[in-house]
């Protein structure tokens, strides 16, 4: 139910704050109600969200996008790319192996902590955000639960970095017209 009230209020809440030069996806602000909503019930002591079930609903959510991603698309269109793509992609593979071995993992502490983030960074680096969460889930199933990484990897790529890209974008539409 909380869910759906999240969608809901941040559904209506997107409706409402429409503006072209300040666009921020719908899942932000659906995003943000939630933790409003969670922070706000524990906060007052009305409510304690049950950690197992909004895992199972997090786990089924991010398992339909991925089903979804990988059914809407169509490589037959893609085919006289595929040497170009597959080159890109291995570049980009062996960039992100690179960085966050030699920086990212050094610079989190190198513990498991680090290890579970840079999973995180491979899974984004590579896909997005759903994919960084099945990365960190995939690692912390084996090894264990590493509550900083599944703190930082979500907040920061689902939420602060769609606002940093409605910011840069807005920036730059902004900019662009007056160069004419």
């Amino acid at each position: 139910m909380l869910i759906a009230a999240s969608v809901a209020l941040g559904s209506k809440i997107s409706q409402l704050a429409e503006n072209l030069t300040f666009a921020v996806p719908t899942f932000v602000r659906v995003l943000f109600v939630g933790a409003v909503i969670r922070n706000g019930l524990a906060l007052v002591n009305l409510h304690e969200i049950d950690g197992e079930a909004l895992s199972f609903a997090g786990t089924v959510s991010l398992s339909l996008f991925l089903a979804m991603a990988l059914m809407s698309l169509r490589l037959w269109e893609l085919a006289a790319l595929a040497l170009p793509m597959f080159l890109i992609l291995a570049l980009q593979a062996v960039g992100v192996a690179l960085f966050t071995s030699l920086i990212t993992f050094r610079v989190m502490g190198s513990n498991y902590e680090a290890a579970a983030l840079v999973a995180g960074q491979c899974g984004f680096g590579l896909g997005a955000t759903p994919t960084a969460i099945a990365n960190m889930q995939a690692v912390c199933e084996r090894y264990g639960y590493a509550p900083q990484a599944f703190i930082i990897v979500p907040v920061v790529g689902a939420f602060l970095l769609d606002i940093a890209n409605a910011i840069v974008i807005s920036a730059f539409a902004g900019v662009v017209p007056a160069l004419r």
